[in-house]
């Protein structure tokens, strides 16, 4: 499959025609615009779009991706995304090197007390975490692969209250990553197995969509302490490529922090606070 080519034809279907000055008639046959739409739109010939999205034309300039990202209505990240999809230089296949946290990060993830904190790669692998992190997995989470968490295993369905938005977060993570790291074969073979065995992951994979999360809201079903919204802060490494420092904390006095605490008070004492699942 063309990476660019398949990013090409669903942004086009995406793109309502009224929203860019196209009157939608009944005889319409395809969603979204038609190629020759966005060839217009765009400034280009009709046959080099068609020739795009074919996977027959490469390496498209800089101004033509510009020109085609305005026609798409592609937000920043997916602009980006457009640009590394169609630039990407051909190089030798590589193994990705494997992160390994410094320790000075390990020390401030121990220094994190009062809210769950955990590094991730860009395969969404927890590299290391701190204690409440654990306690809010209900496992020590180092080595934990949160996007098989979220799509294949039930405890991880049942963790997160908000599913079917961490389903979003992680493809639109995912994407983006396969785009940086297109020969990274752990990768490709995380995907791989998402794909075979997770309808959710297929539809959402299919749509190509590419999304980056700075922070937010995220919300946790814990079997101990019941509902627990946390806000997410995602920290981007510069030295570690591909690497995030992940804090999700509360507001003082709020009902989540008392949970939060007791949470940390159930693992002090020894008391389980839920099974052990991979």
């Amino acid at each position: 499959m063309d990476d660019l080519a398949d990013f090409l034809r669903t942004r086009r279907a995406r793109v309502r025609p009224e929203s860019v000055g196209l009157h939608a008639d009944t005889r319409r046959r395809v969603s979204g615009l038609r190629r020759e739409e966005v060839a217009h739109l765009s400034g280009v010939s009709v046959d080099y779009y068609v020739r795009l999205e074919q996977g027959r034309a490469r390496r498209p300039s800089a101004q033509v991706l510009d020109a085609l990202a305005r026609a798409l209505d592609l937000d920043e990240v997916e602009r980006e995304h457009l640009h590394r999809l169609a630039n990407r230089p051909a190089r030798p296949r590589r193994r990705p090197s494997v992160a390994r946290p410094r320790p000075e990060l390990l020390r401030v993830l121990d220094l994190v007390a009062d809210a769950p904190a955990f590094l991730i790669d860009h395969r969404m692998t927890v590299l290391a975490a701190n204690r409440l992190a654990d306690l809010l997995y209900g496992r020590s989470v180092a080595g934990l692969n949160i996007a098989r968490h979220v799509f294949l295993n039930e405890e991880g369905r049942d963790l997160f209250a908000d599913w079917e938005d961490c389903t979003l977060d992680t493809v639109g993570h995912l994407r983006l990553a396969a785009g940086r790291c297109p020969d990274d074969p752990e990768l490709a073979s995380l995907i791989g197995e998402l794909a075979l065995h997770s309808e959710r992951f297929r539809q959402l994979w299919a749509r190509a969509d590419v999304r980056t999360r700075t922070h937010g809201r995220k919300v946790y079903r814990h079997p101990s302490v019941g509902r627990l919204e946390l806000h997410q802060e995602n920290f981007v490494l510069p030295d570690c490529a591909g690497t995030e420092l992940i804090v999700q904390s509360v507001a003082p006095g709020s009902a989540d922090h008392d949970s939060l605490r007791l949470l940390a008070a159930l693992g002090a004492t020894g008391d389980p606070v839920v099974p052990d699942a991979v």
